[in-house]
């Protein structure tokens, strides 16, 4: 089924020096735009990371140390990056948890603006999951009738997963709507405040805190009682988004005269 779009869709992948959101890099950038009118762009750029590549990470993706050396570093285009995709909604495969903080990260560190909080982001896996259960591999064989060539290749993948949402539309049809905010609403696990899922909201909108000792207690309960916690996490190893969002919550409390 043809994408429903109002604004330009990207889909995109990434591949980076490993998992770790707060300390990784991206090594390859795939995106792509495609258009209300079904216009395609696609883009894929290969990042200096400025730091070696996990074997672990290489085993999978196959990029080397040596196969960026000479590359850009995300900081040298996050600039025209960013530009390129105003405007845009997002869609990816397990996008809300690792290649949306993994980029969102990247732009803060590089000094560069771009809120995705403003922007609908469909996460194909997360409907893959409601709805059947797979990887991606196999969520391409099962929806698309092929097998996944290159997989763990940034540009295999952001392609698939763009066929993939195209025929989810089409088995689902008495599920799923043909428009960006039912299946951002739709591919949404949780109401997170941060990209990395530290803070989310409860069904009150109350920001809460999900990992750890505090883990269900409310962000403001949390730095009444513990007053070194939002300092052990500022200093901590934790994204510099996650950082953010603790420090506009505290001096909302603040400003609100809820702390002392």
């Amino acid at each position: 089924m043809k994408l429903n779009l109002k604004n330009p869709l990207l889909f995109f992948d990434i591949e980076s020096t490993g998992l770790n959101v707060a300390t990784d890099r991206i090594v390859e950038l795939s995106a792509l735009k495609v258009m209300p009118n079904g216009d395609q762009e696609i883009k894929t750029r290969r990042i200096n990371p400025t730091i070696p590549i996990s074997p672990e990470a290489q085993s999978i993706h196959g990029i080397s140390n040596e196969d960026v050396a000479n590359c850009p570093t995300f900081k040298e285009v996050a600039k025209s990056l960013a530009t390129w995709m105003s405007g845009c909604d997002f869609s990816g495969y397990n996008a809300t948890k690792f290649d949306i903080p993994m980029l969102a990260e990247e732009f803060l560190r590089a000094g560069v603006s771009f809120d995705f909080r403003k922007r609908r982001v469909v996460d194909v896996q997360n409907i893959f999951h409601k709805l059947e259960q797979r990887t991606l591999s196999a969520a391409y064989k099962f929806y698309c009738s092929k097998e996944l060539e290159n997989a763990h290749s940034a540009e295999a993948d952001t392609v698939a997963t763009f066929e993939i949402l195209e025929a989810q539309l089409d088995r689902y049809k008495d599920i799923l709507e043909n428009d960006v905010k039912f299946l951002a609403d739709f591919s949404t696990k949780s109401k997170s405040l941060d990209y990395a899922g530290r803070i989310i909201l409860d069904d009150n909108d109350v920001p809460i805190i999900n990992f750890g000792k505090h883990k269900g207690r409310s962000v403001e309960s949390v730095f009444r009682s513990d007053a070194g916690y939002y300092s052990w996490m500022m200093n901590g190893e934790f994204t510099l988004d996650t950082k953010q969002v603790i420090t506009e919550l505290k001096i909302k409390f603040e400003s609100s005269s809820k702390l002392l």
